[in-house]
């Protein structure tokens, strides 16, 4: 999920490197599994989605935990699973939900929900057949990114169009700005199917080993490549990311506490700015890069963008002073933990390197090699 309205998602790709991950997901998390303690109480989880970004880490983490997992897709991917899980058929965006009905589960997870009508379909078929309905959100359900620190009793956005429920995919397509107001009816709609049990979990930038928009990826495959690398603003602007698996991992942990209400799920749990987090990725790569600062005014006149062409940054000022500023305070009290970053890079980069090689050229954020060159060669000019 990416925060801003502007540049959101490129939705045609969500989830598609599911088969990709299944492997390296495998890989990770045999190595953690024998640290997984297992739930007190067992419980009989539904997850809507389960083989795309995070879902297939939280399949992982919910069997180590000794749950009983039951995913309800389209059916369109084939993943090993460490364990026995349920799968279900069926296409919410066709009104298809057959394979849940006369069914029961303790907890339910809504992973990939954009659009309200996904929300009031699951709501008429398992109100009253699960005990709990947790809800991934995003941090762009929220009104205004100008208060630094803000948290959860922030204002979310309006849905000022005619008709929520008549939204579809092809609308948000064609007006990515019905992304936070569409998500943020979406828990309207959840609180109206499932008032006191339901939870809404909020997360920032989703980052790590699986990500199919390349937005954080980008940076360790650059500095990876060494030389001379164009880095946004002069290094002292907020960077707010969560690693898909503590996402997933906190998930599971939410739907077993049952608590109720909203959680930004935003990382890590110290200030991280952006100069910080590309000395990190540098320091894991292990190779030589010199970053070379572009101030915000520049970067404009070159007609390089923030969020797509500097992916992950966002200049702090104006409306965008309190963006990757939110409090993960709640979260954190709740039992949101973060991996270390290290980690987060290191697993990205493996990730990305088992990539098919066409796959690994056409990096799907960022800017290009000849085009960082000219911005380079101008930056030395303008300075």
């Amino acid at each position: 999920m990416g925060q801003t309205r502007r540049d959101l998602l490129k939705l045609s790709g969500l989830g598609l490197g599911a088969v990709a991950l299944s492997s390296l997901g495998s890989r990770v998390m045999a190595k953690e599994q024998g640290a997984i303690a297992k739930a007190d109480r067992p419980l009989s989880i539904l997850i809507l989605g389960g083989t795309g970004f995070t879902g297939p880490f939280q399949v992982r983490y919910a069997l180590a935990r000794g749950h009983r997992v039951t995913i309800f897709n389209r059916g369109n991917r084939s993943l090993d699973w460490p364990g026995p899980v349920e799968e279900l058929v069926g296409d919410r965006n066709e009104g298809n939900l057959d394979a849940l009905k006369d069914r029961q589960w303790d907890v339910c997870i809504d992973n990939p929900t954009t659009l309200p009508f996904w929300v009031r379909d699951a709501g008429q078929v398992l109100q009253g057949n699960v005990g709990h309905y947790v809800f991934t959100s995003t941090l762009s359900v929220y009104a205004s990114n100008a208060l630094p620190g803000a948290d959860e009793t922030a204002a979310i956005l309006p849905y000022t169009g005619e008709d929520a429920m008549a939204e579809t995919m092809e609308t948000l397509r064609a007006n990515m700005g019905l992304y936070g107001p569409l998500k943020a009816e979406s828990e309207r709609e959840v609180a109206r199917w499932f008032p006191d049990q339901h939870t809404i979990i909020r997360p920032t930038l989703i980052v790590g080993p699986g990500d199919q928009t390349d937005r954080f990826t980008y940076w360790p495959q650059r500095l990876a490549r060494g030389g001379q690398v164009l880095a946004p603003g002069d290094g002292s602007d907020p960077v707010q990311i969560i690693d898909a698996r503590d996402l997933a991992e906190f998930t599971i942990r939410m739907a077993e506490a049952q608590a109720g209400g909203a959680f930004n799920a935003a990382g890590p749990d110290y200030t991280l700015s952006f100069d910080a987090m590309l000395h990190g990725i540098r320091a894991v790569t292990g190779v030589a890069a010199e970053l070379n600062w572009a101030p915000a005014e520049f970067l404009a006149e070159q007609g390089i963008n923030p969020w797509s062409d500097m992916p992950v940054w966002i200049p702090s000022q104006g409306e965008y002073a309190g963006f990757s500023t939110w409090s993960n305070a709640k979260a954190i009290a709740a039992g949101m933990t973060f991996r270390p970053f290290a980690d987060t890079v290191a697993a990205t980069l493996e990730w990305f390197r088992a990539q098919p090689r066409e796959r690994q050229a056409e990096i799907r954020a960022g800017i290009s090699a000849e085009r960082e060159a000219e911005a380079l060669a101008a930056l030395r000019a303008w300075s």
